[in-house]
């Protein structure tokens, strides 16, 4: 399949605007499990530095594709689930750092919850701190706590939320259409990290299949 992916495949805004939660059907759904248990079972049993870090990256190489293939339509609470909602939140983030890091801190600004220090990124947020955290979180799959890594993306998504929103409603009466956007683009955040957090809660009573 590598073969097929030399290039890193853009992933549109608009996809991300249209994210469904995924249905499954049984034989996508079959392969999406035993792929997902087999890597994760395999890497934090030795989490070797290399291999990690080749899986931190591998969009960038392959392309988000290769991952969709896979995970994209597994259960938005399952292990593939969980993972494929990881990869496409890196993607999304790395593709525009610069409005990822904007949308976040007016989410900090103005959210009152304690997400924007569950989320861990670096403040002030700017576009390379908008990027490393994407990364740790994505590592913290694989060599940290799974359900912490899966709460710190629920956090971030949270609070991207709250900033999409606050920007929406700033431009609602001088561009409608583009609050539009926004508002759509914070349901879609929101709708993650509650599946998200569905997915830390089940890894952590042992559940998460």
């Amino acid at each position: 399949m590598a073969e097929e992916f030399h290039k890193p495949t853009m992933f549109p805004s608009a996809v991300f605007e249209a994210y469904q939660g995924g249905i499954d059907p049984a034989e996508s759904s079959r392969i999406a499990h035993e792929t997902s248990h087999a890597l994760l079972s395999r890497v934090r049993a030795d989490p070797d530095v290399d291999i990690v870090e080749r899986l931190v990256s591998y969009t960038d190489e392959h392309g988000i594709d290769a991952i969709a293939d896979l995970w994209s339509h597994a259960s938005a609470r399952s292990l593939p689930g969980a993972l494929w909602r990881i990869y496409l939140l890196r993607v999304i983030i790395r593709q525009d750092p610069v409005s990822s890091s904007f949308y976040f801190e007016r989410g900090v600004a103005v959210t009152r919850t304690i997400d924007p220090v569950v989320a861990g990124a670096e403040a002030p947020t700017g576009p390379d701190e908008i990027t490393a955290l994407a990364d740790q979180i994505l590592r913290g799959l694989f060599d940290g706590d799974f359900a912490v890594a899966l709460d710190r993306a629920a956090a971030f998504c949270r609070v991207a939320s709250a900033g999409c929103t606050s920007v929406a409603d700033d431009l609602d009466l001088t561009e409608p259409e583009r609050s539009s956007e926004l508002t759509r683009r914070a349901l879609r955040y929101s709708t993650i990290a509650a599946e998200l957090t569905s997915c830390a809660r089940l890894w952590r009573s042992e559940s998460l299949d």
